[in-house]
């Protein structure tokens, strides 16, 4: 699975951890940054970048997922929200990880680096990629009228 990662100082660690821990079960990982620890460094930039990618990867036909990890995970979840064609989530234990991609086909997943172990973040990131969108009709329905307001600003019920 080809993975957009970007973090800010609160997860540079763990991203340095999943890096190299995804990329030893086969995973093609693209490190959207930071490069250089910075304590003042803001999360933003990095995030929309990696969000960035995954759009144009699903644009392209192409298949991927981005991790965007920070101190609580929230920020960077909705950074990277703003960007169209993005559904992040903002996984804590299995069950988040597993229903952000069966039920709202997440794209991204938000994780804070400060809530978990790297052993913990590492197996939410693997339930996260190995849970495929049930297809459900509810759920493309809904999904669909997410998209319509990204699209046109217009409200569905």
């Amino acid at each position: 699975m080809k993975l957009h990662i970007a973090t800010d100082h609160a997860g540079m660690e763990l991203s340095q951890f999943l890096i190299a821990e995804l990329r030893k079960i086969g995973h093609e990982v693209i490190d959207h940054g930071p490069s250089d620890y910075d304590p003042l460094d803001d999360y933003p930039g990095f995030c929309i970048a990696a969000a960035e990618a995954v759009s144009q990867d699903w644009t392209n036909g192409q298949m991927s997922l981005g991790i965007v990890l920070g101190g609580s995970g929230n920020g960077e979840q909705m950074a990277a929200n703003k960007v169209r064609g993005i559904r992040a989530a903002l996984i804590w234990n299995e069950s988040t990880a597993k229903l952000a991609r069966d039920h709202n086909n997440a794209n991204v997943c938000a994780v804070g680096a400060r809530q978990h172990s790297e052993p913990e973040v590492l197996e939410l990131i693997e339930h996260f990629i190995a849970e495929p969108f049930s297809d459900d009709e509810r759920h493309v329905r809904r999904i669909g009228k997410i998209k319509h307001y990204e699209l046109t600003g217009e409200v569905l019920y």
